[in-house]
């Protein structure tokens, strides 16, 4: 049997922050993922209040995604580096940046976290993956799962953009094979 490479996908990281985005992470986060070709715009992260006792109010969502297009496999290994990177900038033991990595391909948009749940599929180290939004008809479908964010209309704009600047990245590497 001949092994296949998975289609590659793009790399995202969802960021929730109360400390804006400094020049450090930034650097930390492309000297992991490569070089940032996307930043969204930051909207109030006012979907839901579970984060706010741990990291203070004024919490903005933004998203990067990142270059070169990478294996899906990867996912587990972002979220560990992801989560070291969380601790470096926690205050008295709670973080002020919260970084949720996942892939974007041309059916799916799948998050990685430290929270098991039914419809998750552990990933190893005490991690899993969800299948969050499904590409179907010319638009992103949720499920009963699906974070409030990622359903509302602001975030998946960004997640559209996102998607045509993936599929132009991964048509420019088709042409290079």
């Amino acid at each position: 049997m001949t092994s296949r490479e998975y289609e590659k996908v793009l790399l995202f990281t969802g960021v929730l922050s109360s400390i804006g985005f400094p020049e450090t992470l930034r650097n930390s986060l492309e000297e992991r993922f490569g070089r940032i070709v996307y930043t969204s715009k930051s909207i109030p992260f006012d979907f839901t209040s579970y984060y706010d006792e741990e990291m203070g109010g004024g919490i903005e969502r933004f998203f990067l995604a990142f270059s070169p297009l990478v294996s899906p496999d990867g996912l587990r290994e972002a979220k560990l580096f992801t989560n070291r990177l969380e601790s470096v900038y926690a205050e008295g033991g709670s973080r002020r940046v919260n970084l949720d990595p996942g892939t974007l391909s041309v059916s799916n948009i799948v998050l990685a976290t430290t929270k098991n749940r039914a419809h998750r599929i552990a990933i190893g180290d005490d991690l899993y993956a969800e299948v969050t939004l499904i590409y179907h008809h010319k638009g992103f479908e949720s499920f009963s799962w699906t974070y409030a964010d990622y359903r509302s209309k602001e975030v998946q704009e960004i997640l559209f953009d996102m998607r045509r600047m993936y599929l132009g990245l991964l048509k420019e590497e088709r042409v290079v094979r």
